[in-house]
């Protein structure tokens, strides 16, 4: 039975703001939420430098850097920057990290009474296996992604003994976890099918700061400075990478080019954006434009800006069982979506009524159901009430937070 006392957690990832990505804003939306709900949460991260690899001035130089985020103790580490692309430099920043927090929660996080370490890549969670011995605290492993399965579904590796390797410290480390929390239900399929007990697998979605999103508005700003004012504004808004073949997107923009009222928008950096834009240019495509990453409060007026917003995820058989956080963002925005992907995500959008499904990595068929959206306005808003109503419902940070946290006692009392 789950006990209400005050928890001691230490909560570590690789990711935290100001950086952007769906692991960042997770750990600080349910560490904030944890510390106001009467309980010691410490988050041990590296400095920031995603997706970029560049750390900012504040925290050159340093190796150890203590801060407070929201009232949540937070415990900065030695990074080896780099840039979100290119093998051998991201392993030996997900290497450096790994070894700074091994370091960093030892002697710095104090007495804890759980440990969890949040992947998408699982090196942080052989630094929180290891915390959790010398913190005697059982280990709860959170998983996002299904790691190095994603590296081969990209493409970034072919198969072969260092995945092998890879996969084998991946099962160790399922089956030393006291508990193991999926993002998403096809992450439950997965590791059962691989034989890891059911009952030590919970889920807990993605989810969104419902307020946030869905008091946005668009202040005309956006679109007066990117002269986007009078167009029926098409876009997507998080990170360029390879997992989400950006490229079909291009390509329909390269199909709708004719169309003087359509337009795309990118918003965000990532390993493929410098490719997207070399394509771009290549095209001569008017159609289209890119902006930075923006700061997270920035990013749900670019939400209120658009019309549609696209989620598009590569095709393969591991991304059936993903479910992309930008989705919750979509619908608690009110903007109706294109999905494209099949599995999880797709079933999602198709059960809030929030969208129409698209198929994955097919510019044809993405263009004509663009044009679908831009010449029916009712229907576009329709799906985007939809959406807001079911995130309003089912998608809060804090309702997940909590239930989440119940998972934690239960461990401890189990």
């Amino acid at each position: 039975m789950a006990t209400n006392r005050q928890l001691r957690i230490l909560y570590i990832s690789h990711y935290f703001p100001p950086e952007v990505n769906a692991p960042a804003v997770r750990v600080s939306q349910f560490s904030r939420i944890w510390k106001e709900l009467g309980h010691k949460v410490t988050v041990a991260t590296g400095f920031p430098n995603h997706p970029h690899g560049i750390i900012p001035p504040e925290y050159r130089g340093k190796v150890f850097e203590t801060e407070n985020h929201d009232g949540v103790k937070v415990l900065r580490s030695y990074v080896y920057a780099a840039p979100n692309k290119g093998f051998a430099k991201r392993i030996l920043n997900y290497l450096s990290f790994m070894f700074s927090a091994i370091v960093s929660c030892i002697f710095r996080s104090g007495k804890q009474d759980i440990v969890i370490a949040t992947s998408p890549q699982f090196f942080v969670a052989v630094a929180g296996y290891i915390v959790s011995i010398f913190k005697r605290a059982p280990f709860t492993f959170e998983v996002r992604d299904v790691w190095p399965e994603e590296i081969v579904a990209v493409g970034a590796m072919k198969r072969g003994l260092i995945i092998k390797f890879l996969e084998h410290i991946e099962m160790f480390l399922y089956r030393r976890a006291a508990l193991i929390v999926a993002v998403a239900q096809g992450t439950v399929d997965i590791l059962t099918q691989r034989g890891i007990p059911a009952d030590k697998i919970v889920l807990v979605t993605n989810g969104v700061d419902f307020e946030r999103f869905s008091q946005a508005v668009d202040d005309h700003d956006i679109r007066d400075r990117h002269d986007l004012n009078g167009h029926f504004l098409v876009s997507y808004i998080g990170t360029h990478g390879m997992a989400h073949n950006l490229g079909t997107v291009i390509g329909a923009a390269n199909r709708l080019r004719q169309r003087d009222d359509i337009r795309f928008l990118f918003v965000g950096d990532g390993a493929d954006k410098e490719n997207l834009v070399s394509t771009t240019n290549e095209l001569k495509l008017d159609n289209v434009t890119f902006v930075p990453q923006q700061d997270r409060n920035r990013i749900a007026q670019y939400y209120a800006a658009s019309d549609l917003c696209l989620v598009p995820l590569r095709k393969a058989d591991l991304f059936t069982k993903n479910i992309p956080s930008k989705i919750y963002e979509v619908m608690a925005s009110g903007k109706p979506m294109l999905i494209g992907a099949k599995g999880e995500s797709k079933n999602l959008v198709e059960k809030a009524h929030a969208g129409i499904a698209v198929e994955p990595d097919n510019d044809v068929d993405l263009s004509e159901k663009i044009a679908q959206m831009a010449d029916d306005r009712v229907l576009a808003q329709e799906l985007g009430a939809n959406g807001r109503d079911f995130a309003r419902k089912n998608c809060s940070h804090r309702d997940l937070a909590i239930k989440y946290l119940s998972y934690l006692n239960d461990c401890l009392t189990t």
